[in-house]
């Protein structure tokens, strides 16, 4: 049976060996003590639905009946979708799965009416960094800093109507200290959050209406 990618979400059964192979993936690279509640917290630190269409989506690569590999995008604004939870199965890596999840991710998205991927990896996950170039995501950082003095290192890239052209988000400096980059990161996510988290209010609203 050839491998077959599903819809799912955060709280779906068969999301589970995503869940908690992100969690043991970012909490053994970076420590459980790292961020307030692990990696748990984070994973869960948004409410049920905001990977969900129209807004965002949460899809699953499956190879008989068992989840190998998955991600998620979620919505910044009508142009903007941010990529998170991109995850593949550890032994079967090198495949080629995150590729196809991250393609199939950016599908959705400009179906979606998107025209803008953004994601951010830490700074211990090289692997994901040399994924994201390849795909042709714009870093905005400098790659040749220290990337300790980003902590998360993003990037951008356009899909949709304007695929192929060229980004032009300014490019972020190293901060001064790995604390002035924690607490640059800390900074910026808030602000994130608030503009994903009143996406979804004003969804609801609408839908509700």
């Amino acid at each position: 049976m050839p491998d077959i990618i599903i819809r799912s979400t955060l709280l779906d059964p068969a999301t589970q060996p995503l869940i908690e192979g992100l969690i043991s993936e970012y909490d053994g690279r970076y420590g459980a003590d790292s961020r307030p509640g692990g990696a748990r917290t984070e994973l869960f630190r948004y409410p049920d639905g905001i990977n969900a269409p129209p807004l965002g989506d949460f899809l699953l690569l499956q190879r008989d009946g068992r989840t190998i590999a998955g991600g998620a995008f979620m919505s910044h604004d009508d142009e903007t979708a941010e990529i998170k939870r991109i995850w593949t199965d550890p032994l079967l890596r090198r495949q080629g799965l995150a590729r196809r999840i991250m393609l199939a991710l950016e599908e959705s998205a400009a179906s979606l009416g998107y025209t803008r991927a953004y994601l951010s990896t830490g700074f211990r996950q090289p692997e994901a960094v040399g994924l994201y170039l390849s795909l042709g995501y714009r870093p905005l950082f400098e790659p040749h800093a220290d990337p300790q003095l980003y902590r998360s290192l993003p990037f951008e890239k356009h899909i949709g109507a304007q695929a192929g052209q060229r980004p032009a988000t300014p490019v972020y400096p190293p901060a001064a200290s790995f604390d002035a980059a924690t607490q640059r990161v800390k900074a910026l996510k808030a602000a994130q959050e608030e503009k994903i988290l009143a996406r979804l209010a004003h969804h609801r609203t609408l839908s509700a209406a």
